[in-house]
């Protein structure tokens, strides 16, 4: 009967040490709205819900800081081109697409003249659709307006 209990008690011992260990990390709840706090406080540094998940709300594991300050360098690149300084949009829709919806008709616009600057490097180092506001994405706002 003690040798049972002893089984029982090592076991239980065993569950525990090994179960303690996760219950140090934040639930995901709790961690998003340490994250939504660190984002409204301006405290983030550009980092990303992942990264920051990784960082702050795991129990023993964290990130190596060499990984986290390499892709921010990265992101600051490709939103650069994002500016599209000397791009050329068209004025107004084309009349060989009045038939069509207003969105598939700027769509369809937008991207004859993208192809059209192409040809003469027009499009100001803006790709079609690229994080940031792509040459569709500004294309489609000015002709909004």
């Amino acid at each position: 009967m003690t040798s049972r209990f002893l089984v029982s008690a090592a076991v239980f011992a065993t569950f525990v040490a090994v179960g303690a260990s996760p219950s140090f990390a934040l639930s995901t709840k709790e961690c998003s709205v340490k994250y939504q706090a660190a984002k409204s406080a301006g405290t983030l540094n550009g980092e990303t819900w992942n990264e920051f998940r990784k960082k702050e709300c795991a129990g023993g594991e964290a990130a190596a800081p060499a990984t986290t300050e390499e892709k921010p360098a990265a992101k600051t690149e490709t939103t650069a081109p994002a500016s599209g300084g000397s791009a050329v949009f068209p004025k107004a829709i084309d009349t060989k697409y009045s038939k069509e919806t207003a969105g598939k008709a700027r769509m369809h616009t937008c991207l004859d003249q993208y192809r059209a600057n192409k040809a003469n490097n027009g499009n100001g180092g803006l790709k079609w659709i690229q994080k940031g506001g792509g040459y569709y994405s500004q294309c489609n706002a000015s002709l909004k307006k």
